[in-house]
């Protein structure tokens, strides 16, 4: 079989099991067992290039899995955010694209500190996950230092793998385990910028997509009966560790933003502010302290 009959096999199959990006998918999926760039990978299947029956034999088994609802990210091992390359699989919740929202404020916010003559900056991930958010912030601007927690076992096994590997190309990072409602007491008031996309999913509600529902861990998912605890006390732990004139940005569901931006308020954040993704979605919330 030619690579172009394969990536032509591969979107059917995909596309009838539902899966929306079944063409990206397919050549994804390809071009991680043969190596190769998807643009390398285009170039052999504009060619009809062959793939080796060895190849082809683990690109079906994995195809199968997927077809089957497995993430992509599970099947090669690898989630891509922003500029950085992370380790996923079991456990641990895979970034989504619109969290690049979140973390894009994070480093603005990081940057405007440094031009203002922060020289050393102090930033902080709650309930950090894979670590995507901390690691965008750390290797972005290479000035701050970045604080995660993390509650999942599952999960910092993952963190603390991405974190090795970008300690290694010099990013300044701390992991700690335990719960983002009182995460690092002994660094209250240090914050320039402080960051979180905590679970929000209300408890009664089931996700629409199997990737979701089977394969993402629920205590990285669900908060609480309106989806808004972890929110909550991500909004009090900011203000803990904030200092005066300190950045916070909460992600949340496209369907929150007025009761994320109403309780911000009520906390006393000042300079309150609706962001929307890349959809045209309400997804995140910033505010500043006062």
């Amino acid at each position: 079989m030619n690579l172009r009959q394969l990536l032509e096999q591969l979107t059917i199959q995909f596309g009838e099991a539902g899966i929306e990006s079944a063409r990206a998918d397919a050549e994804v999926l390809v071009a991680e067992v043969l190596n190769l760039g998807r643009g390398e990978l285009a170039a052999l299947a504009i060619t009809d290039g062959e793939i080796a029956a060895d190849s082809l034999t683990t690109v079906l088994e994995l195809a199968a899995r997927r077809a089957a609802r497995e993430p992509l990210q599970h099947l090669t091992g690898k989630a891509y955010f922003r500029n950085l390359a992370l380790a996923v699989g079991k456990g641990v919740f895979v970034p989504r694209p619109e969290t690049e929202l979140l973390a894009g404020l994070g480093v603005q916010a990081l940057v405007f500190a440094v031009d203002s003559g922060v020289e050393k900056p102090e930033a902080f991930d709650l309930a950090t996950g894979s670590g995507a958010i901390a690691l965008a912030m750390a290797t972005e601007v290479p000035a701050a230092t970045v604080h995660a927690v993390e509650l999942s076992e599952d999960a910092i096994a993952w963190t603390a793998k991405n974190f090795d590997t970008y300690r290694q190309q010099g990013a300044k990072l701390e992991l700690r385990q335990g719960d983002l409602t009182d995460a690092f007491q002994d660094l209250n008031g240090t914050a320039d910028v402080v960051l979180s996309n905590p679970p929000y999913i209300p408890v009664d509600m089931i996700p629409i997509y199997p990737e979701v529902v089977l394969h993402d861990p629920g205590l990285a998912l669900y908060g609480g009966q309106d989806g808004l605890d972890l929110v909550r006390a991500a909004s009090q732990s900011g203000l803990r560790l904030c200092k005066s004139g300190g950045f916070f940005a909460v992600e949340h569901a496209d369907i929150q933003g007025p009761s994320v931006v109403e309780l911000l308020k009520n906390d006393g954040w000042t300079q309150v502010t609706q962001h929307q993704d890349f959809n045209q979605r309400d997804r995140v919330v910033s505010a500043v302290k006062a």
